[in-house]
């Protein structure tokens, strides 16, 4: 028995020749989770105590937490609180801080209509994206015009872009139904400004629009009254210039005859012919007079061209679902240094870049003219070529460049109410041929140079405390690079890192507060023109190569591909804006 016994033991398995088999327990992780959730409830090896604001005590193990949490990795591997069995947040009642545990122990949590307010917070405190997350679709499927407004404002403080641009769109589509709301009567002065002044919101008449600016303000009449005349300068008077009716009725409203701009405003829809009257270049009565058009009005790309063999710059429309290009007017002391930008999908602006010597000068076009042409209008207070140009709020912003003798750091911004230009805080290094892109009502200058080094540096410019930030920078440096902006997300394209040009791109997310890579583009492209429509990124000719000059590529973000179109050599196209469909369009 025992000689049996041990030739089992010394016995060796014959097998026929075959590959080795990987075997994995598909439940084991979750088996260890629900361990240590259990060890967890009954304290045993817990290392670490977090007090809540309330005093109250949540166990856990301080290697789950950082395996989980940034928030936590950072306490425990570098902070003060490393060596401790007892951490404070006081930022966190024990409600919440003890379901962001579970959460981290379970992977699972329950949200609520009485928890989400306070549960998105706490968890970008603890830097848990997949709360977030979670809270953000909740909120997204109680949207409803009742209380889009104030989700809104939530999403806004919460840095939650795509929560923040489907309420935006509910309050235009449902803006009947919005005003109506307790939470519209309960806006401030400047919230009902940036809603009546959008120019897609769905009223089927600017009366509308004028009856919810007079139930705004008797809401609180003696404390609301002096808000009047600002509110009015965004209601589009002139539009009711065809239904006399209506216009004498609003002319009588008693609230109206006690302000003199009130009255101004009122004498200007009187006086308007749509047939007739010719607006010179004020931004502000020139959109009063402008149909609002929900959804948008269907839009094309301005595209600018320059050839070294012709003396101006030309522009073209160019329409990507028909593929149809068509003339546009040109500009007779233009050059390609120039910074662009576009207000309003209708009001597109040139500033400075280089004739036979560096230019303050600026140009407006006005693509909703029956005869757009560019005309001058007030010069910047600094020389400019190659700087950023960023919109935002009705001003113009021209973000650095070169003077002709150095590169610069100062920034100067255009209010096209008042028609003057000012200085405002200068960027903390100087950059010329810099990309500009506008998020979250905040300007980013992304990369440039200073004429010798090249940057791949990102600031960030705050309106409301007039001060720059740095932000995180890019992967590579990036003078030249073309930047745009598309459904919350800011992309960097293209440049050159002062040794090869580049057709690598990256994006950013402020929510995240890093930059990572996409796919790159066919071709390698410095100074593009890049412009965000119908939810693709068009990125628009370039230097150096003369085979890019007249093509486009398209980037999907849904698929991170990028499409290849060629269009008809006229030029070297270098830049473009989005812009309304111009009347002329058509009829050219």
């Amino acid at each position: 028995m025992d000689t049996l016994f041990e030739n089992g033991l010394n016995q060796v398995l014959e097998f026929d020749e075959c590959e080795q088999t990987n075997f994995k327990n598909n439940v084991h992780c979750f088996k260890i989770l629900e361990d240590l959730q259990s060890l967890r409830k009954s304290e045993v090896l817990c290392d670490i105590r977090i007090e809540a604001d309330d005093g109250k005590i949540v166990f856990a193990h301080k290697n789950v937490l950082m395996a989980s949490s940034p928030y936590f990795c950072g306490m425990f591997s570098n902070f003060y609180e490393s060596n401790k069995d007892v951490v404070n947040i006081r930022e966190l009642d024990s409600t919440v801080l003890q379901l962001l545990v579970d959460y981290i122990y379970t992977g699972e949590i329950m949200v609520t209509k009485e928890n989400v307010q306070v549960l998105l917070p706490a968890g970008n405190l603890l830097q848990l994206d997949f709360v977030n997350h979670a809270c953000t679709a909740f909120l997204q499927k109680q949207l409803d015009a009742s209380n889009c407004l104030g989700i809104r404002a939530f999403a806004d403080l919460h840095n939650c872009t795509e929560l923040l641009s489907r309420s935006e769109a509910l309050i235009k589509k449902e803006f009947l139904e919005v005003i109506k709301s307790d939470e519209f009567l309960s806006l401030s002065s400047e919230e009902v400004v940036k809603l009546i002044s959008c120019s897609d919101i769905n009223a089927p008449s600017e009366e509308k629009i004028f009856d919810c600016v007079v139930k705004w303000v008797k809401h609180d009449l003696d404390l609301r009254k002096d808000f009047l005349p600002e509110l009015m300068e965004h209601v589009r008077l002139p539009l009711l210039a065809s239904r006399p009716g209506i216009l004498f009725s609003i002319v009588n409203e008693p609230l109206l005859k006690n302000s003199q701009k009130c009255n101004d405003y009122v004498s200007e829809a009187l006086r308007f012919n749509p047939q007739t009257s010719v607006q010179h270049f004020d931004i502000s009565k020139m959109i009063r007079c402008q149909p609002r058009q929900f959804g948008g009005s269907q839009k094309v790309i301005l595209m600018f061209n320059w050839s070294d063999t012709f003396p101006k710059c030309y522009t073209e429309w160019y329409d990507p679902v028909t593929q149809l290009r068509k003339n546009a007017p040109e500009i007779s002391d233009f050059h390609e240094m120039a910074g662009l930008g576009v207000m309003k999908n209708k009001f597109v602006f040139a500033l400075g870049g280089v004739n036979r010597s560096c230019s303050q000068s600026v140009r407006m076009l006005d693509v909703s003219s029956q005869s757009p042409c560019w005309i001058p209008i007030v010069n910047m207070l600094v020389c400019r070529k190659l700087p950023g140009v960023g919109v935002l709020d009705n001003c113009i912003y021209a973000v650095g460049g070169y003077d002709g003798i150095s590169s610069l750091n100062s920034v100067e911004v255009f209010n096209v109410t008042y028609q003057k230009w000012r200085m405002v805080s200068s960027m903390t290094i100087v950059r010329r041929n810099l990309g500009v892109g506008v998020l979250n009502n905040r300007l980013y200058a992304v990369g440039g140079a200073n004429g010798t080094f090249m940057f791949k540096s990102v600031e960030c410019y705050d309106p409301s405390i007039n001060k720059w930030t740095p932000v995180s920078d890019m992967s590579v440096c990036r003078s030249g690079v073309g930047v745009g902006v598309l459904d919350g997300v800011m992309y960097a394209i293209g440049g050159f890192n002062g040794s090869v040009d580049l057709k690598s791109a990256e994006i950013y997310r402020p929510c995240d507060g890093v930059w990572s890579s996409i796919s790159d583009m066919h071709f390698s492209r410095y100074r593009p023109g890049v412009v965000a429509l119908n939810g693709l990124l068009y990125v628009i000719g370039g230097e150096p190569e003369e085979s890019i000059h007249h093509t486009v590529e398209i980037y999907n973000p849904h698929t991170n591909t990028w499409t290849l179109k060629i269009l008809s050599s006229r030029g070297r196209i270098y830049g473009g804006v989005v812009v309304d469909k111009p009347p002329m369009f058509l009829t050219n």
